[in-house]
């Protein structure tokens, strides 16, 4: 599918989603943001892609939403039941990107500020380099987080730290990021793209069934008790297994003494 603001390449069994307005550090309008959403399904539809790399297009990962037009772009285009939407643009993204059931990597490649950090928070690992940085900004548009941040950011870093970074709104750059766990590999800015690919590819080798049930079941049990965790658990292993083949090879391959190779069915 054509995209005017993404591009979307495949190596082997990863796809790469770049947004595509560097002049704007991929600042977010309203045809980017439909494209995104557009994007989610396609690859949630393909069975040839098992993981997911995002990132951004020039020096910048995504600078947020874009305002240059005076008010959030698109604002008033929307339809009715865009307007009444209780989550609204945003809300709707957030949920395209963290409901993707296939393992999904930020490679954040400079700044990620307001709803462009929520991207990559919504994302299940992130890879930063020196030229990596993050910030909330909402409140210095006089706004309370959305996008997800309020859900993703004290998940992450736990409460105090993402009171401080949305109270204070200032800049995290790459080595407190990775710190405060909001990077999970820190490389060199020139391997950025390469190690972010790399792990896409190392998790894209295992059996892709059992791999999200395994997202599912992470992302189901963030906010439930022991109880329901365990029972969850069961259902995600007997999802796990409606690939026959995988199961048979995983221990064929052990016993043996060979790499795997599954093939989802």
């Amino acid at each position: 599918m054509a995209y005017q603001y993404l591009t979307v390449e495949r190596d082997g069994q990863v796809a790469l989603v770049t947004l595509n307005r560097p002049d704007k550090l991929n600042a977010i309008n309203r045809e980017l943001h439909l494209e995104m959403l557009r994007v989610c399904e396609e690859l949630r539809e393909d069975d040839g892609v098992r993981a997911i790399v995002w990132t951004g297009a020039g020096r910048g990962f995504c600078a947020g939403a874009d305002l240059t037009g005076g008010r959030r772009d698109g604002e008033e285009r929307q339809t009715r039941s865009q307007r009444l939407d209780e989550f609204g643009w945003v809300g709707r993204q957030a949920i395209a990107v963290y409901r993707l059931d296939k393992p999904t990597i930020a490679a954040v490649n400079g700044v990620a500020a307001g709803a462009g950090m929520s991207l990559a928070l919504a994302c299940d690992l992130r890879v930063g380099s020196e030229l990596t940085r993050f910030k909330t900004v909402f409140i210095e548009r006089s706004l309370s987080p959305d996008s997800g941040m309020s859900y993703f950011l004290p998940r992450i870093v736990g409460y105090s730290r993402a009171a401080d970074l949305i109270f204070t709104s200032r800049t995290v750059e790459a080595e407190e990021a990775y710190r405060i766990g909001l990077l999970d590999r820190l490389v060199p800015a020139e391997r950025l793209l390469e190690e972010a690919l790399a792990l896409a590819r190392q998790i894209a080798f295992w059996p892709p069934v059992a791999m999200q049930s395994a997202k599912r079941v992470l992302q189901h049990n963030l906010e439930v008790d022991l109880e329901e965790a365990l029972r969850y658990e069961t259902t995600g292993l007997i999802y796990a297994r409606r690939a026959p083949h995988d199961v048979a090879e995983a221990r064929a391959s052990f016993l043996e003494k060979r790499p795997p190779v599954f093939t989802g069915e």
